[in-house]
C-alpha cells in the first residue's frame, strides 16, 4: 500500500513538473585567441602632428565616447538624434511588443478560468420520448464557470515562454545596436563634413593661385616671353582642379543631408551644421577591449546570440508537440427557469471534473517541423559565427587603420612643412627681386596640394578613432543604460 502511494505521488510530481525537452541554451565561447591581428595589438601609434594615440588593454570604453572629441555643437546633434531617430524610436517600440509578449506568454503557466450565461425560451414536445403528454414552454437560463490546466509534462510551454524571452533579449540588443549604429553614422558624418568643407576652402584658394598664374602666363605671351602651349597647359590644370570642387561640394551636400535624416528631418527642415576640423579633438588614450569580452559586449553580438538562444528553444518546442500532452479541467453550472431563484439553493446544479491526455499524430508532418527547427537552429549557429568573425574583422582592420593613418599623417604633414618652407623662401627672394611672381604662384600651388592631403589624413584619423569606439561596441554597458531609462 505503502509503495502503491509513493509510486501515486511520485508520478503526480512528474506530471506537474516534467522536464523540459530540447536542449539547454549555453551562451556560445568566444573565439579562443588573445589578440585581434596577426602581429599583436599595437602599443602606439607613430607621432604625427605631434600627437600619438595609444592603446590601453582591457580599458573600458566610455559609455559617452564621442565627447572625447571635445566638440559642443557635435553633442548638441547627438542629442537631438537620439531622441528624434525615426529607426531608433521604431527598435523601441519592437522592443516593448516584445516585453509585453512575454508578459502574455507567462499566462500559460496558470490556469485559465471561463465563464458564460445564457438564456432561452423552449418549448418541449414529450413526443420525442414516446409520451402523449401535451408540451410545454419554458424558460432556461443556463451558468457555467470552468477552470482548465495544462499540465507541462514535457516543457513545451516552458520552451515557448524561453523563445519569447529570447526574442525580448534580441529586440533588446537589435535596438542597443541601432542606437550604437546611429552615434557612430552621426560622429562620422560630422567629420566627414567637416573635411569636405576644409577641402573645398583650400581647393578654391588652389584654384585663386592658378587663376593668377594663367593670367600672368597670359600676358607673357602677348609680350612675347614664352609660348602659348604654356597657357593651354596651365589652362588644363585649372579645369582639372576645377573639376573636384562639385564632387566635394556634393559630398558636403549630402553629409549635411545624412544629418539630416539622423536627427529624424527632411534635408529643407534642417539647418544645415558648420563643422570644421579645428572643433575636434583627437583622443590620444584609446581603449582595447580584451577578445574575450568582445562577445559580450557588442550589441549585434548580443543580438545574434539570442536569435540562436530562440532556435535552440523551438527545437523544444517542436520535440514536446511529439509527445502527449495532458491537461485538467472542472466545470460547475447552474440551469434554472426562473432567473429569481438564481441565487437560491434550489436543484439545476452541475459540476464535473477530470482530465484528458491527448497524443496527436499528423502523418509525419511533426517530426519533420522538429527536424525543420535543429537545420533552423544551425542556420543561426552560423549566422552568430560570422557576426563574430566579422566583428573581429572589423576591430583588426580599425587597429591597423590607425597606425596607417598616423604614418599618413606624419607624412603628409612634413610634406606640407616643406611646402611652406618652400613657398617662405620663395617669396623671401621675391621681395629681394631674385625670382618672379609665376614662381610664387607655384610655390602657393604646391603649398595648397600639401594641404588638401594634409587635411584627408588629418579628417581620416579622426574618423577611424571614431570607428574604433564602434568596433568595441561604444561602452552602453560602462554606465546607466539611458536606452532602458527610454522605456
Amino acid at each position: 500500500m505503502w509503495n502503491r502511494n509513493k509510486l501515486a505521488v511520485l508520478l503526480a510530481c512528474v506530471l506537474i513538473t516534467g522536464c523540459a525537452v530540447g536542449p539547454n541554451f549555453v551562451p556560445p565561447q568566444p573565439p579562443p585567441v588573445d589578440h585581434y591581428t596577426s602581429e599583436g595589438e599595437p602599443a602606439r601609434t607613430v607621432t604625427a602632428d605631434g600627437q600619438a594615440q595609444t592603446f590601453e588593454a582591457g580599458a573600458q570604453v566610455a559609455q559617452e565616447w564621442w565627447q572625447l572629441f571635445k566638440s559642443p555643437q557635435l553633442d548638441a546633434i547627438i542629442k537631438e538624434a537620439v531622441a528624434e531617430n525615426h529607426n531608433l524610436q521604431a527598435a523601441l517600440a519592437r522592443l516593448r511588443q516584445s516585453q509585453e509578449t512575454l508578459k502574455a506568454g507567462y499566462g500559460v503557466f496558470f490556469p485559465q478560468f471561463a465563464g458564460s450565461f445564457s438564456a432561452q425560451r423552449e418549448k418541449f414536445s414529450p413526443a420525442q420520448f414516446g409520451t402523449v403528454f401535451p408540451g410545454s414552454t419554458f424558460n432556461l437560463f443556463t451558468a457555467t464557470a470552468s477552470v482548465t490546466y495544462l499540465l507541462d509534462v514535457f516543457g513545451g510551454q516552458r520552451r515557448t515562454v524561453e523563445n519569447l524571452a529570447a526574442q525580448r533579449d534580441y529586440q533588446k540588443y537589435t535596438a542597443l545596436a541601432a542606437n550604437h549604429t546611429l552615434l557612430g553614422n552621426v560622429v562620422n558624418a560630422a567629420i566627414a563634413g567637416a573635411g569636405y568643407r576644409a577641402e573645398i576652402e583650400a581647393t578654391e584658394k588652389l584654384i585663386g593661385y592658378q587663376q593668377e598664374q594663367v593670367r600672368l602666363t597670359e600676358n607673357q605671351v602677348k609680350a612675347g616671353l614664352t609660348p602659348y602651349a604654356n597657357v593651354v597647359s596651365l589652362q588644363a590644370q585649372l579645369a582639372a582642379t576645377e573639376a573636384t570642387l562639385p564632387p566635394l561640394r556634393q559630398n558636403l551636400s549630402r553629409t549635411q543631408h545624412l544629418l539630416a535624416a539622423l536627427v529624424g528631418l527632411t534635408p529643407a527642415q534642417w539647418a544645415p551644421a558648420n563643422f570644421n576640423l579645428t572643433e575636434f579633438t583627437l583622443p590620444r588614450e584609446l581603449p582595447l577591449t580584451v577578445p574575450s569580452e568582445l562577445v559580450r559586449q557588442r550589441p549585434d553580438i548580443l543580438a545574434a546570440e539570442a536569435q540562436v538562444h530562440s532556435a535552440s528553444a523551438q527545437i523544444g518546442v517542436a520535440t514536446a508537440a511529439l509527445l502527449p500532452s495532458f491537461s485538467l479541467s472542472a466545470d460547475i453550472g447552474k440551469n434554472l427557469t426562473d432567473i429569481t431563484r438564481f441565487f437560491s439553493s434550489a436543484s439545476g446544479n452541475f459540476w464535473s471534473f477530470g482530465g484528458s491526455v491527448s497524443q496527436p499524430f499528423r502523418a509525419g508532418s511533426l517530426w519533420f517541423q522538429r527536424k525543420a527547427a535543429i537545420e533552423a537552429y544551425q542556420a543561426s549557429w552560423s549566422d552568430y559565427q560570422q557576426v563574430v568573425v566579422s566583428a573581429f574583422q572589423q576591430v583588426a582592420d580599425t587597429l591597423k587603420a590607425l597606425e596607417h593613418d598616423a604614418q599618413l599623417l606624419k607624412a603628409q604633414a612634413e610634406a606640407l612643412s616643406a611646402a611652406q618652407q618652400a613657398l617662405q623662401l620663395v617669396q623671401a627672394n621675391y621681395g629681394s627681386g631674385l625670382v618672379n611672381y609665376v614662381q610664387v604662384i607655384i610655390a602657393n600651388y604646391q603649398y595648397q596640394q600639401a594641404k588638401l592631403g594634409y587635411i584627408q589624413a588629418q579628417a581620416l584619423r579622426l574618423q577611424d578613432t571614431a570607428a574604433l569606439f564602434v568596433a568595441l561596441g561604444g561602452g552602453w554597458w560602462s554606465g546607466p543604460n539611458r536606452l532602458a531609462e527610454r522605456l
